[in-house]
C-alpha cells in the first residue's frame, strides 16, 4: 500500500525571530495504587518522586490525578488503560511496569516565544503536536528497562526488603538516571532501541569468535561474552533484549565516559614486543583503574539478565584496549580477586590489542576499496526488527546527551509520524511525503524492516522522485543486504 502526503511547517517556511524551548521534564514518578488504599494513608502509594522539593499534597494530588485517568480509561479497554494524556502545556505518559507499579513521567510540551512589537510581553504559544507519544513512550519503558537491568524488578526488591528497600533503590538509581535523561534530543532511534553493527570481513570475524571461545575456555567463570568496535557490536552471547539495554548503557553512559582518542580508521598503533611479551593497551573500564595499585578496589558493577526466566545476576567486566572493547559477564555469587583481574589483564590485553590492530587495518583496506566518502544524493534510517540492527547516515552522534542530526528537526517528526502509521498496520507498507523545503521523505515496511529515506530533490516531481527512489532502492537494498549478513551473523 501506497499513501502520499504533502507536508506543510510553519517553523521551517517561517523566518520570524523567536525563541525555541525544546521539551523538558516536569515530574517522574513511581506509585502503586494498593499501597495506602486508606484515606489519609495516600503517600504511601509513592515510592519515587521527581523533583522530591514538591510539597506533599501536590505530590498526592498529581498521583491521585494518574491513577484516577488509569482507573477510568479501564472502563472502556480493561486490558488497555491509557498511556498518555494530551494537554497544551505538557503530556503525560503513563507505563505499568510490573503487576500494580505505575512509573508516569510528565514533559512540558515545546514552546514559541514571540516577541510583541507594542512592548507588551511576548505570546507563548505550546507546540502539543511536536511530540510524539510514541518517542516518549519508548523513553519511559527505557527507563524501567535501565533501571531493571541494574536493580532487577521491583517484585525482587519487595520480596528482599519490603517497601523501603525498593523506594531506597528507586532513589538511588532515578536521582542519577534522570540527570542524564535529555528529552531534547530524542527521536526515531529511540523508539526502535536498536543495535549498530560494525560490519566485518568473514576472517577478521571468525578472528573475534576464535578469541572469544579461547577467553571463555581459559577463563571458565566467565559465563557470557559481548564484543564491540568502535562503539558498534560484533559479536553478544546475550539475548537480544538483554544486550539491547547493555548496549545502550554502553554506548550514551560508559564509553563517553571513558573516551579515547583512537577513532576507526586511524594508523594501526605499533606493536613491540619486550622479551617475547607484547605489550598492551588494554584497561577496565569497570573495575580497577590501576591493577599495581595495591588499595585498588576489585568491585565490578551488577547486572541482572533474563528477569524474565531464569533471572541471573553478574558481575560485569568491560576491558578496552584501543577501539576495541570486550563485555565480560561472571556470576554474582563468584567473588572477583585481584589474581582474577590479573590473569584476565595478561591473558586478553595483548591478544585484544592485536585484534583490534586488525580490525583497524581492515578497516582502512577496506575504504580505501570502497574510494573516498562522497556526499550521498539521500539520507536513510534502517531497522530490522528480527534482529534489532539499525542503521543512521541522519545521525552524526547519538548519545544520552546528545542528538547531532544532519537534517532539520521538522524532517525527524515526518520520520516519526511516518513510523506512527506503519505502527498501525501489520501489512507492508509505502509512504511518500513532500515538505515545503525541497525536501521528500520516503518510508518503506517490508518484511519486519523498516526504511525511512530523505531526498533533496529540488523542483523534483513524484513521478521523478518514484523513478530516482527505484535506482536509489537498488544501491540502498544491495549495500544493506551485505550489511544484513553481517549483522545476522554477528546476533
Amino acid at each position: 500500500m501506497i499513501s502520499i502526503f504533502l507536508c506543510c511547517s510553519p517553523r521551517m517556511a517561517s523566518g520570524m525571530q523567536e525563541k525555541q524551548y525544546t521539551p523538558s521534564l516536569l515530574s517522574f514518578f513511581v506509585y502503586n495504587p494498593s499501597f495506602g488504599s486508606r484515606e489519609g494513608e495516600e503517600e504511601k502509594k509513592i515510592l519515587f518522586y521527581h523533583p522530591s522539593e514538591v510539597e506533599k499534597n501536590e505530590k498526592i494530588r498529581n498521583v491521585g490525578l494518574c491513577e484516577a485517568i488509569v482507573q477510568f480509561t479501564r472502563t472502556f479497554c480493561p486490558t488497555k488503560p491509557a498511556k498518555s494524556l494530551h494537554t497544551q502545556k505538557n503530556r503525560q505518559f503513563f507505563f505499568e511496569a510490573e503487576d500494580s507499579f505505575w512509573i508516569v513521567m510528565v514533559v512540558r510540551n515545546p514552546m514559541v516565544e514571540k516577541p510583541n512589537k507594542d512592548g507588551r510581553p511576548p505570546t507563548i504559544e505550546y507546540q502539543e503536536e511536536e511530540i510524539l507519544d510514541t518517542v516518549y513512550g519508548a523513553v519511559l519503558r527505557e527507563c524501567y528497562s535501565m533501571y531493571k537491568l541494574f536493580n532487577g524488578t521491583f517484585g525482587r526488591a519487595m520480596e528482599a526488603g519490603g517497601v523501603e528497600l525498593l523506594m531506597q533503590k528507586l532513589d538511588k538509581f532515578f536521582y542519577r538516571y534522570l540527570q542524564t535523561l535529555h528529552l531534547q534530543s530524542c527521536d526515531l532511534l529511540d523508539v526502535f532501541g536498536g543495535i549498530a553493527f560494525f560490519p566485518l570481513d568473514k576472517m577478521t570475524y571468525l578472528k573475534i569468535q576464535s578469541f572469544v571461545n579461547r577467553v571463555e575456555e581459559s577463563l571458565s567463570l566467565i559465563k557470557y561474552t559481548a564484543f564491540l568496535y568502535n562503539d558498534q557490536l560484533i559479536w553478544s552471547g546475550l539475548e537480544q533484549d538483554d544486550m539491547r539495554i547493555l548496549y545502550k548503557y554502553l554506548t550514551t553512559s560508559l564509553f563517553p565516559r571513558h573516551s579515547e582518542p583512537e577513532l576507526a580508521g586511524r594508523d594501526s598503533p605499533l606493536r613491540p614486543e619486550v622479551a617475547g611479551n607484547l605489550l598492551h593497551y588494554g584497561r577496565f573500564l569497570t573495575g580497577p583503574a590501576n591493577l599495581k595499585d595495591p588499595e585498588a578496589k576489585f568491585r565490578f558493577p551488577r547486572i541482572f539478565v533474563n528477569t524474565e526466566d531464569s533471572y541471573e545476576e553478574l558481575h560485569l567486566i568491560v576491558y578496552k584496549a584501543m577501539s576495541a572493547a570486550v563485555c565480560f559477564m561472571i556470576s554474582a555469587s563468584v567473588e572477583l580477586t585481584r589474581e582474577f583481574c590479573e590473569q584476565l589483564d595478561g591473558l586478553v590485553g595483548p591478544q585484544l590489542t592485536l585484534l583490534a590492530s586488525d580490525i583497524c587495518e581492515q578497516y582502512n583496506v577496506n575504504r580505501r576499496i570502497s574510494g573516498p566518502d562522497k556526499e550521498p544524493q539521500f539520507k536513510f534510517i534502517y531497522f530490522n526488527h528480527m534482529n534489532l540492527a539499525e542503521k543512521s547516515t541522519i545521525h552524526m552522534r547519538k548519545t544520552a546527551s546528545v542528538s547531532l542530526t544532519s537534517v532539520h528537526p521538522d524532517l525527524m517528526k515526518i520520520l516519526g509520524d511516518i513510523n506512527c502509521d506503519f505502527a498501525r498496520v501489520d501489512e507492508d507498507e509505502e509512504i511518500i511525503v513532500k515538505a515545503m523545503t525541497d525536501y521528500w521523505v520516503v518510508g518503506k515496511k517490508s518484511d519486519q524492516r523498516e526504511l525511512y529515506v530523505i531526498l533533496n530533490q529540488k523542483n523534483a516531481n513524484l513521478i521523478e522522485v518514484n523513478d530516482g527512489e527505484r535506482a536509489m532502492d537498488c544501491f540502498t537494498t544491495l549495500k544493506l543486504s551485505a550489511l544484513q549478513g553481517v549483522m545476522t551473523a554477528s546476533v
